[in-house]
């Protein structure tokens, strides 16, 4: 009888580590020479945007996330869509005041 969870390993070598944590560092030393820089209204998009790549860098390579079924990745898309909604409600409020 087969089992019905087998197990699933991905090898993920150091290299793969190591080159991720790199551009991590790389992305974080990004964000703080940014923020040094008046970039005005999109100052706030761009830390987004950055802390969003370093997010889906996190996720899919530390968390293994990348080699999980789908329904994973679905709840995942899930969380996402509702921290989006908090944010674009929150921006509606301050700036529509």
């Amino acid at each position: 009888m087969e089992n019905e969870h087998s197990e699933k390993h991905h090898a993920v070598g150091y290299g793969t580590y190591v080159l991720i944590w790199l551009v991590l560092v790389g992305l974080t030393v990004t964000t703080v020479s940014i923020s040094g820089i008046n970039l005005g209204n999109i100052a706030l998009a761009v830390a987004l945007l950055i802390a969003a790549m370093k997010s889906a860098f996190v996720i899919n390579i530390f968390m293994h996330i990348k080699f999980e079924d789908k329904i994973f990745k679905v709840f995942i898309a899930v969380a996402l869509m509702t921290l989006l909604s908090v944010f674009v409600l929150t921006a509606f409020d301050v700036f529509f005041r």
